[in-house]
């Protein structure tokens, strides 16, 4: 996903980085909010670019390639929707017609989405090019509800074909984001969701290189404690759900600048607990 965002990127960020205005007061002091705004710029420019820009033919390869231009690109989400578009809802089934439908931005506007993996080797299907099948999950940890958008692979083209609408305790995933969402909200909670030692892995600040490595105890881990979303957060499967096991990991991925951190989660016992973190 990241190969053709980046490039079209680093043209916003130059387009405004060229432009006349200033974005910083006459004494040289930047206002309070000139970052929501140059953010908030970027993002509505990048989307422009994008719609303006025809898709890479190879960008049917990868899932992740085609669903960011899909994300952002209203007219190729509309060519790329199978209509009527079935939507699922505890066995009832209607139909969006697709003058019904309207542009489903993913989170392409908060900058980051996350995954739920169950394995390494799971994490590694996002980049396998004979998956066929793909299902994004929009999950509203507040209503308890979770929305599948399906995806199928029609001619060497990426569809969207359907649209399931399940409560989350019918998730394979359901104890794992049952326990997220006390995890991401409860401080006290998290400090009781840690294992008896936290493995901890981040890049050398001194050796771009190198791994810092290190164990986070449960007296140092307000300093290590990451902010999480708690409202809504996203997957992606790659093929077909995985067994409910036993160890999860939760990703956070930026879209644009590179940035990526992974928590792996052991269910112990019944309890999920906070194994390693990794940035």
């Amino acid at each position: 996903m990241n190969r053709f965002l980046a490039v079209i990127f680093a043209t916003v960020l130059l387009m405004f980085s060229c432009k006349g205005g200033r974005t910083a007061s006459d004494n040289g002091e930047v206002p309070a909010d000139s970052t929501d705004t140059i953010e908030s710029e970027v993002t509505d420019t990048l989307e422009q670019l994008i719609e303006e820009t025809p898709m890479p033919r190879a960008a049917d390869e990868l899932f992740d390639d085609f669903f960011f231009n899909f994300a952002a690109n209203k007219r190729l989400q509309s060519e790329r929707i199978q209509f009527p578009l079935p939507v699922v809802t505890d066995g009832k089934t209607e139909y969006i017609d697709k003058k019904e439908w309207k542009t489903e931005h993913f989170f392409m506007r908060q900058g980051y989405y996350t995954l739920i993996f169950d394995s390494r080797r799971q994490m590694d299907l996002g980049k396998d090019t004979s998956v066929n099948h793909v299902t994004v999950e929009k999950i509203f940890l507040d209503i308890k509800t979770i929305r599948q958008f399906i995806f199928d692979r029609v001619n060497g083209l990426w569809m969207m074909k359907a649209i399931n609408v399940m409560p989350i305790y019918k998730n394979p995933n359901a104890s794992f984001l049952k326990f997220y969402q006390c995890f991401a909200t409860d401080s006290l909670y998290q400090l009781q969701s840690l294992d008896e030692t936290v493995q901890f892995s981040a890049p050398d600040p001194d050796d771009d290189f190198e791994q810092m490595e290190g164990v986070i105890t449960p007296e140092t881990w307000p300093a290590f404690a990451p902010e999480l979303p708690s409202q809504m957060i996203y997957n992606i499967i790659y093929g077909q759900y995985a067994a409910n096991g036993n160890r999860k990991i939760f990703v956070i991925r930026g879209i644009s600048n590179g940035l990526e951190m992974e928590m792996t989660f052991l269910r112990k016992n019944g309890k999920w607990l906070l194994t390693k973190l990794t940035t």
